[in-house]
């Protein structure tokens, strides 16, 4: 069976070749084929663009030129990996959410070019990864946690029902990286104490929360440690909020998995809060894996 290509989605900004790199990378550890594509609907803006004495619109050859230099740059980062390209003349999110249903995942930046460009990427970034049939990897973050020198994966443990696709995945990530796994799960105690509770009695409320947090996580990775034998297992369960406690401790992680719903009955944006924060403001790169119900 052929393998599903790592589809990524380049503009030629900063980001979109960390993006490339970041992609080049995960396809040799996975054996994967790597396609790049650049969609937009550069045709409304053709009037506005200077023409360089050629018959085709110029939003074509720049598009084909962003295409050639990635694909490039993919071969000379690692020439075993099979690179493929396309330009698609059409709007990047319907493009890319196209792609993913035939993807092994898609990858983003996370930011354009120049600063109206870099909110409107951002957007397209947000909208991917919240309507995509794969999951979806949005490649922020430090130099170190994008190269993976930090041999460590998150996975953010939330409620059950959204949570064995992101778990696989993570497994996966972590052998393929040869890391270890970080299941994370944050808690949180009552905001206001019941009234005539003594202090010593609010204490031992907030272990009741910890340790039905600690026994969510066990539900969730008990199966998937006997399935993925010889990966090393921590099991932290942080109080506080959950994107604070995510963000926290992506800044020593080289992924972030996150699980997030897809109701078949529902069209728009699908992300929580959570996912908004950490795709937003994560130290290490996010990947945010449908689960659907």
């Amino acid at each position: 069976m052929m393998a599903l290509p790592l589809v990524v989605g380049v503009d030629g900004s900063e980001s979109s070749l960390d993006a490339v790199d970041w992609a080049v990378d995960e396809a040799a550890r996975h054996e994967l084929p790597l396609h790049l594509v650049n969609a937009s609907r550069w045709e409304r803006y053709e009037g506005r663009l200077p023409s360089f004495g050629t018959d085709r619109p110029t939003g074509d050859v720049a598009a084909e030129n962003i295409v050639a230099a990635c694909a490039e740059r993919a071969t000379l980062r690692n020439p075993d990996v099979k690179v493929s390209a396309e330009v698609l003349a059409e709007d990047t999110v319907m493009a890319l959410l196209e792609q993913s249903r035939e993807a092994f995942a898609v990858v983003t930046g996370s930011r354009g070019r120049g600063a109206v460009a870099g909110a409107l990427l951002g957007s397209v970034s947000l909208a991917v990864a919240a309507r995509a049939v794969s999951p979806v990897a949005v490649v922020r973050g430090g130099e170190k946690n994008r190269a993976g020198a930090l041999r460590r994966v998150v996975l953010a443990v939330g409620d059950l029902v959204e949570g064995s696709a992101a778990v696989r995945f993570a497994f996966r990530e972590a052998r393929s990286r040869e890391a270890a796994l970080h299941a994370v799960r944050s808690w949180l105690r009552p905001a206001h104490p019941r009234a005539g509770q003594s202090p010593l009695e609010r204490e031992a409320s907030g272990l009741i929360y910890e340790e039905q947090a600690a026994g969510v996580l066990s539900e969730v990775l008990e199966q998937a440690e006997r399935e993925h034998e010889g990966i090393t297992v921590h099991r932290e369960v942080i109080e506080g909020p959950a994107h604070r406690v995510l963000l926290d401790v992506s800044e020593q992680a080289d992924l972030l998995v996150v699980g997030a719903l897809r109701r078949r009955d529902h069209t728009g944006l699908q992300l929580g809060r959570v996912s908004h924060a950490v795709l937003h403001r994560s130290a290490c790169p996010v990947v945010i894996v449908p689960q659907r119900v």
